[in-house]
């Protein structure tokens, strides 16, 4: 490693590299090379797509699940796996633009969640590592304690038992904090895999690195296809892949925008004394316990932006090995990782018909990176809508909704932002050549007179591809950290030879022939 490298001079690991991954490897399985007909075709193999698989397969339904990629491989295997209620600061917000009816639906809804898990382990005798814990929201400066009061009023007309205290269990200076007791963490990938199991041993059928194209053919049964032409018929398609493969003229590339976050896993100096916490003010940063190889280690995320956009990736990790060494000091850190997820106009996920046209065509997602709970939730909702049963979650996720506050405004700003990128990136100027890339390293540069983006491996080799995204004609930017190229309009990634790691995207970046 050069002295220039990214990693040069800290105890960051030089691979992303998921602990809850590494640590419960799912299963595999092979892509679909066939025709076939089910009752249920769930595109999205994370903790949604997995639960209501479950959920369905055991009321005896012929369910096909489908995954780009590979299975547990997005925000699910790269979560810090709180499993809460408290939601940032959230609820003062859900009572100002929903009412306080709606709001309480949204904190009873993850509570279920919440024990939903919690007691499906216990049932199917899955080891998840469960573990309960109090939360905490602090506070550090007078206007995020001033925040935490009116969150601690609304949990009062909510009936949330949450507790204002003035110091945490944490070597940080507060103001205020909100502790929440009867929370819990977990190991999400042994939870998903147990029901994985449980759904293959009822007959559901998994697929991997089966992609699905952006349409979708009704009629007496739907017919969608593969992006290498198996078509799959069905009586109802679930997209349950964070960003939807189909839009339904729902316009969800207008409602959604894609965020980044970045943990890292850290065996400190200091004893950790418990507890899940989080920061109000700015930039957040999240703590949480964990067992490693035996050892007890903390979780510290945080430095979230928007896909695409921001600083050199590599610094977001630094910045939080800055914060760890301060907080609780550092004697190793043996895992790092990034996730995304999607966030709504009015922060309150999309779960339900796809559009009020689409009655058989189902949507989860914008989870706000609160998705242990709300994953769940999700997957409770749609298994009561998919069976005909009454659920009273239905009109609170509805993705037919649109609050004029703060809909209105948040849909302006992120079309605006959206339009900045898409303009900016057509008429940057580019100046770097190919050949000063060295090893490992990646970056938009100038060839044959053109924009491309160019990443040199470890071992020489160059790597060349066009930088316009093939969602919207966005041009992506190189991701340091994670060796990607990310678009900072609508939260497409692609690997470094090109080929789509998260949507919307469908198709792979062109790829450049070169002669050095």
């Amino acid at each position: 490693m050069n002295a220039d490298h990214p990693t040069a001079g800290s105890k960051i690991p030089d691979s992303s590299q998921s602990y809850w991954i590494d640590s419960a490897t799912p299963s595999s399985f092979p892509p679909l090379d066939e025709n076939m007909d089910v009752d249920y075709a769930i595109v999205g193999a994370g903790i949604t797509g997995i639960t209501l698989a479950y959920l369905l397969a055991e009321k005896g339904h012929r369910v096909g699940l489908f995954e780009a990629n590979q299975i547990i491989h997005g925000t699910t295997g790269n979560t810090t796996a709180k499993i809460t209620v408290q939601h940032d600061l959230i609820y003062d917000e859900l009572i100002t633009n929903f009412g306080e009816d709606q709001a309480r639906l949204y904190y009873k809804a993850n509570n279920e969640a919440m024990k939903f898990i919690q007691r499906t382990a216990a049932e199917l005798h899955i080891d998840c590592e469960w573990s309960e814990e109090d939360t905490y929201l602090y506070a550090q400066s007078t206007e995020s304690a001033n925040k935490l009061e009116l969150e601690r009023k609304a949990y009062e007309k909510l009936g949330i038992p949450g507790e204002m205290i003035q110091s945490i269990p944490l070597p940080i200076e507060v103001r205020a904090a909100l502790k929440l007791s009867g929370q819990a963490q977990f190991h999400p990938v042994k939870f998903v895999n147990g029901l994985l199991d449980r759904f293959v041993k009822a007959g559901g059928k998994v697929y991997e690195h089966t992609r699905i194209d952006g349409k979708v053919e009704q009629g007496d049964r739907l017919k969608i296809w593969t992006m290498d032409g198996k078509q799959i018929t069905c009586r109802h398609v679930i997209a349950s892949s964070h960003y939807p493969f189909y839009d339904g003229s729902g316009f969800y590339f207008t409602r959604l925008h894609a965020e980044r976050s970045y943990i890292i896993a850290v065996k400190p100096v200091t004893d950790y004394l418990g507890g899940m916490y989080l920061s109000v003010d700015e930039p957040k940063r999240s703590l949480r316990s964990v067992i490693i190889n035996g050892e007890k280690m903390v979780l510290i995320g945080g430095e979230t932006h928007k896909t695409g956009q921001g600083d050199a990736t590599y610094e977001y990790y630094k910045k939080l090995e800055q914060f760890a060494e301060k907080t609780l000091g550092i004697q190793e850190i043996p895992y790092r990782w990034s996730a995304q997820d999607w966030l709504t106009l009015d922060k309150v996920p999309y779960i339900g018909p796809i559009t009020a046209n689409h009655s058989n065509v189902w949507v989860a997602t914008g989870y706000k990176k609160w998705g242990m709970t709300t994953g769940i939730a999700a997957a409770l909702l749609l298994k009561d809508q998919l069976l005909g049963e009454e659920n009273p979650y239905t009109e609170l996720y509805t993705p037919s909704r649109f609050k004029a506050d703060p809909g209105i405004k948040n849909l302006i700003v992120e079309n605006f932002d959206v339009a900045k990128h898409l303009i900016g990136g057509k008429l940057e100027s580019v100046s770097r050549k190919v050949d000063t890339l060295g090893l490992d390293e990646g970056s938009v540069v100038l060839f044959n007179g053109k924009r491309a983006g160019a990443y040199r491996d470890a071992s020489g080799e160059l790597h060349l591809v066009d930088t316009t995204c093939t969602h919207m004609g966005c041009e992506v930017e190189w991701n340091n950290g994670e060796r990607t190229w990310d678009c900072p309009c609508h939260g497409s990634r692609f690997d470094y030879n090109g080929k789509v790691i998260e949507g919307p995207a469908l198709q792979s970046l062109l790829t450049i022939n070169h002669d050095e």
